[in-house]
Parts: structure tokens; C-alpha cells; sequence
């Protein structure tokens, strides 16, 4: 999954580094609608699925995101499960990355760490500040 095409964009202003994440505003207990998107208090809602309901989860999360491009640091703020056309179950999470753009990723596409994961830690400063990850080359 990819990039949502808005940028998330909480009240206090989006993006995180290593140090600030916690203060991020999960989206919990509740399926999002349209209307949470569209009020930025979720990262995605979904119209096609079947059973949607939220997953049990501590949120906000760091995660380490594996998508086409490689790894990224993100912060799960928002975790649901449903189900496909097909009947298969997704677990998706909806992410805030380093400058506070929106992603949407399957749970399997995601490592759960902590923020004094080494390699998240170094990916938030890279995605905030590519020369001052070179700095620390």
C-alpha cells in the first residue's frame, strides 16, 4: 500500500523525530469513516471490506516500514482489521512518517519496534535530515 495522497495533519502540526512521537494522536476504538479522514483524526477509511473493527493494539507505535522503496520510519497511529472481497483477513495500519505525510500499510509490511531501536532511530533522522545522517557516517 502506499502514500495517501493528504498529508496527515494533527493539530500540533504533524511530523515526529526520534524524540517528540509520543505526543501523536492515535485513532482508537472505533472504525474510521470518511468523515474521520477528511477531519484529519484518521489516516484511512475503508468502504469495501466486510467486519471491520478496530485491532487491539498500544498506539501510538514506531514501526519500521517496508515498502518499494525500502525501509522507512514511521508511527502507527491507527490499526484495523477487515476483510476482502475474497474473504481473506487485512490487518492495516495507518502511519505518520518523519514530515508528517500519511501512508497506509498491511501489519505483515511493518517491524514493531521501540524508539530506542537503533535502525528506526537512524531512519527518522535520515528521513528529517539527510545530510546529518551523512554527518553520522
Amino acid at each position: 500500500m502506499t502514500d495517501t495522497s493528504d498529508a496527515f495533519d494533527p493539530e500540533d502540526g504533524g511530523g515526529f523525530d526520534a524524540d517528540d512521537w509520543t505526543r501523536l494522536k492515535p485513532f482508537v476504538g472505533a472504525v474510521a469513516t470518511l468523515d474521520d479522514v477528511q477531519a484529519r483524526r484518521a489516516i484511512f477509511a475503508l468502504g469495501d471490506t466486510d467486519d471491520p473493527r478496530p485491532i487491539a493494539m498500544d498506539l501510538p507505535q514506531p514501526v519500521i516500514w517496508w515498502d518499494e522503496d525500502g525501509e522507512q520510519a514511521a508511527v502507527a497511529v491507527q490499526a484495523e482489521s477487515h476483510l476482502g472481497a475474497d474473504g481473506e483477513e487485512m490487518e492495516i495500519l495507518g502511519l505518520i512518517l518523519p514530515d508528517g505525510e500519511g501512508a497506509v500499510a498491511l501489519l505483515e509490511d511493518v517491524d514493531l519496534v521501540d524508539d530506542s531501536d537503533p535502525t528506526w532511530r537512524d531512519l527518522v533522522i535520515r528521513a528529517i535530515d539527510p545530510s546529518a545522517a551523512d554527518d553520522q557516517a
